[in-house]
């Protein structure tokens, strides 16, 4: 197949697979903001139930994505450009999916944090099943490997400025690991020995 045409094919599927993604995340804010809060960790997370906030932010957010949605200044040979292709595909697909479906097993439990806080639900159950059962911050890792994987197949200013964003996801999961912490004790501190924060461990029997 003629590399151009694969290339348009690749960035038009990744497209719509991530405004899949954004379309799950938005519902789940979108519920989350009916439900009464609980626990908390962090400063500031009364915004994080305000919707104008969210709204504002969110906006901003992506306005800033799109702005930087430039080429970068960078001209690569044929065989690189195949190689970013496959390379960034099993990257940014499989990043995809790990966010997909981090955000349907947390279900009802799913809300957005940040770095300035986190906050926890009225009756909050701790999720530890499917990607929770490898990895605490599975949807952190997704995000992670989509920018990676972004980067190779787009080669746009966004991908970068998302990469540059990975600290502010660090600090996010610590917010929710404190909330958790203080929500779930023991509970909390048996699952953090038993699971790794962002890479799973291989097991040799």
């Amino acid at each position: 197949m003629n590399l151009n045409l694969a290339e348009q094919h690749v960035r038009r599927a990744g497209a719509g697979a991530i405004l899949l993604a954004l379309a799950s995340i938005f519902l789940g804010i979108g519920r989350g903001l009916r439900r009464p809060a609980a626990g908390t960790a962090g400063r500031f997370t009364v915004w994080l139930r305000r919707p104008l906030f969210l709204l504002l932010t969110g906006t901003g957010y992506f306005a800033l994505c799109w702005r930087l949605w430039r080429p970068l200044p960078v001209a690569i040979s044929r065989p690189l450009r195949a190689a970013a292709l496959i390379a960034g595909s099993l990257l940014y697909f499989p990043g995809l999916a790990l966010v997909l479906w981090s955000r349907l097993t947390l279900a009802e439990m799913y809300y957005v944090s940040g770095s300035f806080g986190a906050q926890l639900f009225t009756g909050h159950r701790l999720i530890t099943g499917g990607p929770f059962a490898y990895v605490r911050h599975p949807m952190y890792l997704g995000i992670l490997l989509v920018a990676l994987g972004g980067l190779l197949l787009y080669r746009t200013w966004t991908f970068v400025f998302l990469l540059a964003n990975v600290p502010a996801l660090v600090i996010r999961a610590c917010r929710e690991e404190a909330a958790l912490a203080e929500a779930f004790g023991e509970q909390w501190a048996t699952y953090c020995e038993q699971v790794p924060p962002w890479l799973p461990q291989i097991r040799v029997s």
